[in-house]
């Protein structure tokens, strides 16, 4: 008489109570499982953190200045103004920039350029020459020299500017109209009055539109905005100015390649306005509320 086997069901309360990490199935056996667990890895934990981005650079509005423009009826091809601008008498009001500066950002710059527009400085802006003008880019005024010629005095009593070896002073960019800066790449062109152990430099620029001036970023410290005033920026900014003809510019190319130093006495007068724009006056703003809101990103 034969003996026959049944299977019988899994109990359901041992179903219940299955401690295996698989769902039943007739093709996995104990080895399968051995191998699947021996292969097959989780991550133990998830990285949820997310480095933080750099801080804005701090454009809050801590200081105003103004600026008023104006232009002699007469051009002065040797810039002689004459002391306290005897020689332009009859000037034409050209209208005033209202500017705001930066000074968390960078409070020296802010503070030299604050005391050469009142004067503390022992020096001052005012009867100065607008000294160059790059069409669609920007102007230049405050260049060190003769007073008579509509240079600036050079300033004794300001502080000596180390910001322009610290990298957070060039964080910001020459991105539209009506930024103002502390040209570094771009300032006298005296390298003599450079040399001069009480020089500090207190060359501007103001940017005119309508575009950016990238050839400008990283080399110069933007330390302001014009707040009021940029119709102005623009009058200043279409004035002809003298431009050397291709011929002359490969002369100079030239010269400058074998070492004539009249080449870059040449090129002093390139862009300079064919009208004589000057500083009529200057000053703090005063105004009851102590900073704004950022005004550039």
């Amino acid at each position: 008489m034969g003996c026959s086997a049944t299977l019988l069901p899994t109990p359901s309360h041992l179903r219940r109570h299955s401690t295996s990490p698989f769902p039943p199935s007739p093709h996995l056996n104990r080895r399968n499982l051995l191998f699947l667990s021996t292969t097959l890895t989780f991550p133990s934990t998830i990285s949820t953190s997310v480095a933080a981005p750099p801080p804005s650079p701090d454009t809050t509005i801590t200081e105003r200045v103004f600026l008023d423009f104006s232009i002699c009826p007469n051009y002065f091809t040797n810039r002689n103004l004459g002391d306290d601008l005897s020689n332009c008498a009859d000037s034409e009001p050209i209208g005033r920039l209202v500017l705001g500066l930066f000074g968390n950002l960078v409070p020296i710059t802010v503070s030299n350029f604050k005391a050469m527009c009142t004067g503390s400085s022992g020096s001052t802006y005012k009867g100065t020459l607008v000294q160059k003008i790059f069409p669609g880019q920007f102007f230049m005024a405050g260049r060190q020299g003769r007073r008579d010629k509509g240079e600036v005095k050079p300033p004794l009593k300001l502080i000596r500017n180390v910001e322009s070896i610290e990298s957070k002073a060039f964080l910001l960019e020459h991105s539209r109209a009506g930024v103002v800066s502390l040209p570094l790449s771009e300032n006298d062109d005296d390298d003599d009055l450079k040399l001069n152990p009480n020089y500090h430099n207190v060359e501007f620029l103001i940017t005119t539109g309508p575009g950016p001036c990238p050839q400008l970023d990283s080399k110069n410290i933007v330390f302001g905005t014009v707040l009021e005033g940029l119709d102005i920026v623009t009058t200043i900014a279409a004035i002809p100015t003298y431009k050397p003809s291709e011929n002359i510019r490969q002369y100079n190319d030239f010269a400058e390649l074998i070492g004539d130093g009249r080449a870059k006495t040449a090129r002093a007068i390139w862009n300079k306005p064919l009208k004589t724009v000057y500083i009529s006056d200057c000053g703090e703003v005063k105004v009851a509320k102590p900073t704004l809101s950022p005004s550039l990103p």
